[in-house]
């Protein structure tokens, strides 16, 4: 390597055949040598020109489908909110009214419940006065016959006195019959009297 330095330090001949070695002409470390630009060029410009007619036209495809999925999505979700929300308005809704009509069933089973009690009531107080009634009239019944009875017996108790107390015996039906009812009016008057 010393030889090589040593060589570029003397300078190039003009008979010598390594004259033309790239090691040997003045070259700049920071720059590339022009036809490696030139090439480069040419590559950069291949690269780029299949990247902008291949790859970005697939890239934009995809970019624009990712949006649109995007929006989609978004739209699709804002749909989805909006139905759920009427959903949720339709169900609040709905349950007003079960709660309405819960309330509105519960009313008339109150009232049909007063009505029915008092239903109940009255057929109470109309069986009630029946038996009242028929336990009046069969009192009354009763006391008719025991009065009936008590006259009849009074009536013959009354004759039989009569007989013992006149020494005769009244034979007649009729005047007997006459002679009981003679006796019973007395005692009505005797009684209506004494009240």
């Amino acid at each position: 390597m010393k030889n090589v330095l040593y060589l570029a330090a003397e300078g190039p001949s003009a008979g010598d055949p390594g004259s033309h070695l790239p090691l040997t002409d003045s070259v700049s470390v920071l720059l590339p040598a022009p036809y490696d630009i030139f090439w480069s060029l040419v590559a950069f410009l291949v690269i780029l020109f299949v990247f902008w007619k291949l790859v970005l036209p697939k890239f934009q495809e995809v970019l624009s489908e990712r949006e649109d999925l995007i929006k989609g999505g978004i739209q699709r979700a804002e749909a989805a909110q909006a139905e759920a929300k009427q959903a949720l308005e339709k169900y609040n809704s709905q349950l007003a009214e079960a709660r309405a009509e819960a309330q509105q069933i519960r009313e008339e089973a109150r009232e049909r419940g007063e009505q029915i009690k008092a239903e109940m009531r009255a057929q109470a107080a109309e069986e009630s006065n029946r038996i009242i009634e028929a336990g009046e009239k069969q009192l009354a019944a009763q006391r008719e016959q025991v009065v009936s009875e008590l006259r009849r017996d009074m009536g013959r108790n009354s004759v039989d006195l009569a007989e013992r107390l006149l020494g005769r015996q009244l034979s007649d039906d009729l005047t007997r019959s006459s002679t009981i009812d003679q006796f019973l009016a007395d005692l009505d008057d005797v009684s209506t009297v004494r009240k």
